[in-house]
């Protein structure tokens, strides 16, 4: 049912799931590598228009890729993770928070580094993980070969139950998990990650597989710590310190993604190698300057919560052009799959909620029938009636409407986006059709979902297993 609803033009309009075999793009086997910043907002990239921010390696994806201009994500990253990495809406993987346990990724889940290894591929994760600390949880028992992150949803974060990071961690020169080990590295995070990332890369080509190259980088969420020179950089051009800060960590990760691009075309890679950009929800420190038009921000259900970049690049093989249709993260799984060559069984068919977006790369303005997505914020209070929070924070969105429950009073509200990008005028008594129809809709949505939710009474452990693990390695506490 939830297949249904998450995808409803898809299987009531008869649009397969994933494109056909036959499509040219299909089993092709390119290098995937793909970059995911935290909390790095839509308006967060020159490309989009900002007038301070100056990303040049971004703009360059932009512009040698393909831009999917209405794609979206979660409010929120840990929720965004999980739909990318499994193809289907957060809730139902169990993920309705970032913290209390209700950041784990559900164990009964296929994962997309699973399905690519199945497939011949080597993979990789280096960065921010976020889908549960404790080691049945972790990205080695998901599908990925090598190993290389921080723990909790931030660098030196900690909570209680299992959701923590090593101890005393910050942004310059981390200890960060390797293969089970905690590795003390030297240097900024972001550089660590990348570099890191590089050298696998350079270690696993011409080996006879494709590689899936992850990095999610803990940049720039909060706290705001930034090397100095980055912070110089827009130290003079804002207002507000803070704001510096969050556009050096930004510039930083552009430095990083534009010095990639460079090893991948050194090597020969570069025709061979699909690099995807996405931001994993919507804007946060940079918002008050520039938020391309759009009404909220991180953790609510307006555009500005859930509109992400997503930049395709793959010289020779993709034509740059913007694609404005409705495209989400649960097609990030079915379209990797497809053009990967995997074969899915059918438990994972039916557990993928997406479409593949294949016959957009290949074509931009390809037909793609209208669709129905939910989002909803969570982030209820652990223990409490989830039934109370039905209408806290929540959205459904076609490729026209959007519906939006975001007040303290849960009211509903109608815009119409196509005329109205900013949200700024509910037009909900002038289309009682469409409010009904909507409602009705995410009524059911959210009936569908209590089966999943196995997360809601988790009880986690006295001490985080990164806290555990780091003090067994280098004792003391």
């Amino acid at each position: 049912m939830l297949s249904r609803v998450f995808a409803i033009s898809a299987v009531l309009l008869g649009v397969p799931l994933a494109a056909s075999a036959a499509d040219p793009l299909a089993g092709k086997k390119p290098n995937i590598v793909f970059v995911l910043t935290d909390d790095q907002g839509y308006g967060d990239v020159s490309a989009h228009g900002n007038p301070v921010l100056k990303t040049p390696n971004l703009d360059k994806l932009h512009a040698q890729g393909v831009r999917f201009t209405d794609f979206h994500v979660s409010p929120t990253c840990a929720p965004t993770r999980s739909a990318l990495l499994t193809g289907r809406h957060e809730f139902k993987n169990g993920v309705t928070h970032t913290i209390l346990e209700r950041e784990r990724l559900t164990l009964k889940a296929t994962t997309l580094p699973d399905v690519l290894k199945a497939a011949g591929y080597t993979t990789g994760i280096f960065g921010k993980w976020h889908l549960g600390d404790e080691a049945e949880y972790q990205p080695g028992k998901r599908g990925f070969d090598e190993v290389f992150i921080h723990g909790c949803g931030g660098i030196g974060q900690s909570y209680p139950g299992s959701c923590g990071d090593a101890p005393g961690n910050k942004y310059a020169d981390p200890t960060i998990l390797h293969n089970g080990t905690f590795e003390k590295t030297k240097g900024y995070c972001t550089d660590v990650f990348f570099d890191r990332a590089t050298n696998w890369i350079e270690s696993v080509k011409g080996k006879g597989k494709p590689f899936f190259c992850y990095i999610p980088t803990n940049a720039p969420h909060l706290p705001l710590q930034v090397r100095p020179e980055d912070e110089a950089r827009y130290k003079d051009k804002v207002d507000k310190p803070d704001v510096a800060k969050f556009y050096g960590m930004v510039a930083n990760v552009d430095d990083n993604v534009g010095r990639l691009l460079d090893k991948l075309k050194d090597w020969g890679l570069e025709k061979d190698t699909l690099v995807i950009f996405m931001n994993d929800n919507g804007g946060t420190v940079g918002v008050p300057v520039f938020n391309a038009g759009m009404r909220g921000s991180k953790v609510t259900p307006w555009l500005g919560g859930t509109r992400s970049s997503s930049f395709w690049r793959w010289p020779g093989t993709l034509t740059p052009a913007d694609c404005d249709r409705l495209s989400a993260h649960v097609d990030f799984f079915p379209t990797l799959a497809e053009l990967a060559g995997a074969k899915l069984s059918d438990d994972v068919k039916k557990q993928v909620e997406g479409r593949s977006v294949v016959p957009l790369l290949a074509d931009p303005k390809a037909e793609w029938a209208d669709r129905t997505l939910f989002t909803h914020v969570g982030r209820w209070p652990k223990g409490a009636k989830v039934d109370d929070h039905k209408l806290a924070g929540c959205s459904v969105r076609t490729t026209r409407w959007h519906l939006v429950s975001a007040g303290k009073k849960p009211t509903w509200e109608l815009f119409d986006v196509k005329a109205d990008p900013g949200e700024m005028t509910n037009v909900a008594a002038d289309h009682p059709d469409v409010m009904k129809k909507l409602q009705a809709e995410y009524d059911e949505w959210w009936a569908s979902l209590p089966p999943y939710l196995v997360n809601e009474d988790a009880v986690g452990p006295k001490v985080n297993p990164f806290k555990e693990l780091y003090e067994k390695q280098f004792g003391g506490k």
